[in-house]
């Protein structure tokens, strides 16, 4: 049985700026992430967080945008966050069993990545590791990727190892519905 979470989150009835924001962020009929149901207890939190992030039409592909979060939580234990990024989205943007536990298991030399999502992984590893991506690697980035992509990149795997942080320091259980990080 998971830990219960170290702060409990809000319940409903929701302040109506709140309630707005989770029924938009949300598929019909699925209830509001634990996370964003924790982040709900403070409004500034919760909407600092909310404007934060980058699930929008950016610079990236929605496949490279999932396989830079999925790479990031994965590198970092945050299986809550990488097991509910990968329901909502892997299938949707083709990430395949092979590409799934390479992200968690694997690396970039794995053989089930395109050259450019090599580099994504790569990019992930540095900014997991180092906190830097050294002048090679950026080369190779700014090869295949424009500035306004590369700052959308390091804008997301910086956010992406907040919210991992946060998640596993919350002790936040899997949500029901959410995969799990393979064997």
């Amino acid at each position: 049985m998971p830990p219960s979470p170290r702060i409990s989150p809000a319940e409903p009835p929701y302040p109506p700026e709140i309630e707005a924001r989770l029924a938009a962020l949300m598929p019909a009929g699925v209830p509001p992430l634990l996370l964003f149901r924790t982040l709900a207890r403070d409004r500034r939190l919760f909407a600092r967080f909310m404007g934060g992030g980058l699930l929008d039409c950016g610079h990236l592909t929605l496949r490279q945008r999932e396989i830079v979060i999925d790479r990031v939580t994965a590198r970092c234990g945050a299986e809550y966050e990488w097991g509910v990024h990968v329901a909502f989205f892997a299938r949707r943007v083709g990430l395949d069993d092979a590409q799934l536990r390479s992200l968690v298991r694997g690396g970039p030399e794995d053989a089930c990545w395109a050259a450019e999502e090599r580099l994504l992984l790569r990019l992930c590893d540095a900014v997991i590791d180092a906190c830097d991506v050294d002048d090679a690697l950026w080369a190779e980035l700014r090869g295949r990727f424009g500035e306004e992509a590369m700052l959308e990149l390091l804008l997301l795997a910086g956010f992406y190892r907040t919210v991992s942080c946060l998640v596993r320091v919350l002790r936040l259980p899997p949500e029901p519905y959410a995969a799990r990080f393979p064997a």
